[in-house]
């Protein structure tokens, strides 16, 4: 069903209307005369009531021309439009510019075919308008290193666009970062019909890109598509900025005995034990969760320092085509506070809020608000032990897991089922808020089944 609210104005409100345009008419009589008028801007907060930073009302695109001089890649060996993989001449490029005081690298127009590329500081990448930077299909162009990957610290393949320890990095153009990924995802499935238990780890494939370590990193305009593993990563990193991307992997027809099959794991962002993070102006179509908090996994998480908390993630104004979850908190989390997902609207998110509770891991989601969301989802809310590849281990003081301050405001989305929550002796869920008022989750806490009357909220 549908509802809908409407307004009478009584005549005491009337007068007040009155009141209020002979004032605007002052007011805009006032500035065409001369005189300052003082307002006060509203203050955007997190919700746990604290003030947001003005950091990130700043949707202001980097300006390429502010970043140094250009390198051309073309003008130093690299061949357009070549089937070599010419990862030695693109990185000779990169380590010029370095040294040479840092500048911008520039793909031209035209496909240049590469492996893992590393970017030192002071140097920017700009992929141009008509250029494609595409990844080699062999994993052996991804050099084996010391690096982040579903929640640990561990030796796996570097991605195609690595970034470590940098400040002010920046990705831009309009031009496209393509993986190349069919071969990986193809690989992946095989494995997957030889072996049903097999990780995502053991089909050994690169991300696009991984941005560790690092803060004041912006990421505007370009098209990060076919990415062989998780789109875009980001690991103990701060301030870091997503506007106005183009994010995409197929969710379908990849694998020809069955069509089902898109490119798994294929995750558009994922934020792992950072802080202040901006998504704005995006657009995401993966075969996997959109935006992803990530910062640990495991019985003894939480005492290791390579993991860690996230927190003040605000992703606004985007949308979303096909994708498991649009904001998903896990499956390899541990603290994450102060997340907002506002005005974006989905075209056929599976879900749109996924809380993931892993029995093995302590857990705490917190003060998280959804608001002004409109569209159409398949679930709108969704809490489930998720018991994917876990492994509980012996621990006598292991914290009981908890979601709490959960709120959701001006929600107009059509969903087949709203509310799809299970409970566990494993977590705790308290304080979840619909347009300020309690939402008693354990009438939903078995799921509906997916014939139920679409519902509207």
């Amino acid at each position: 069903m549908r509802f809908a609210h409407f307004f009478v104005p009584s005549q005491a409100n009337r007068k007040q209307t009155t009141i209020m345009k002979h004032l605007i008419c002052i007011i805009l009589t006032l500035l065409a005369m001369g005189f300052p008028v003082n307002a006060s801007p509203t203050k955007n907060v997190w919700p746990d009531g604290t003030e947001m930073d003005a950091w990130f009302q700043n949707t202001k695109k980097v300006d390429v021309t502010t970043l140094g001089r250009r390198y051309v890649i073309t003008d130093y060996g690299v061949t357009m439009d070549s089937a070599e993989v010419q990862t030695p001449q693109i990185q000779a490029v990169i380590d010029r510019a370095a040294r040479e005081g840092g500048g911008v690298v520039v793909v031209p127009q035209g496909t240049f075919l590469t492996g893992a590329l590393f970017f030192r500081q002071g140097t920017h990448l700009e992929v141009s308008e008509g250029a494609v930077l595409k990844g080699s299909e062999r994993i052996a162009d991804y050099p084996v290193l010391v690096t982040r990957i579903e929640g640990e610290t561990c030796k796996y393949f570097s991605a195609l666009i690595n970034a470590d320890s940098l400040d002010g990095f920046t990705v831009c153009g309009r031009g496209t970062i393509d993986g190349n990924g069919l071969h990986y995802w193809q690989e992946f499935w095989i494995r997957r019909q030889w072996n049903p238990q097999c990780t995502n780890k053991d089909a050994q494939r690169p991300r696009l890109t991984y941005v560790s370590n690092s803060r004041n990193v912006t990421i505007q305009d370009v098209h990060l598509v076919n990415s062989p593993f998780w789109t875009n990563h980001i690991y103990k990193s701060h301030h870091v900025r997503y506007l106005d991307c183009y994010i995409f992997a197929p969710t379908e027809n990849i694998f020809p005995p069955d069509p089902r099959r898109g490119a798994p794991s294929s995750d558009a962002i994922d934020i792992d034990a950072c802080t202040d993070v901006l998504i704005d102006g995006c657009f995401m179509h993966v075969n996997d969760d959109a935006v992803v908090l990530k910062g640990g996994k495991g019985t003894w998480a939480d005492k290791d320092e390579t993991n860690g908390p996230c927190e003040r993630i605000l992703v606004q104004n985007c949308r979303y085509g096909r994708v498991h979850g649009c904001l998903t908190l896990g499956s390899e989390s541990l603290h994450d506070c102060n997340i907002i997902l506002r005005n974006c609207y989905s075209e056929r998110a599976d879900r749109v809020l996924w809380l993931k509770m892993r029995p093995d891991t302590p857990q705490h989601y917190e003060y998280v608000l959804v608001e002004n969301i409109t569209g159409h989802c398949g679930r709108f809310l969704f809490i489930h032990p998720w018991t994917q590849f876990f492994k509980p281990g012996d621990r006598n003081d292991m914290p009981l897991s908890r979601c709490n301050n959960i709120e959701f405001r001006h929600i107009q989305v059509e969903a087949k089922t709203m509310w799809d929550v299970k409970t566990s002796d494993k977590y705790e869920l308290r304080d979840f808020f619909l347009d300020g008022h309690p939402l008693e989750l354990s009438q939903f806490s078995k799921a509906t089944p997916d014939t139920a009357p679409k519902v509207y909220l």
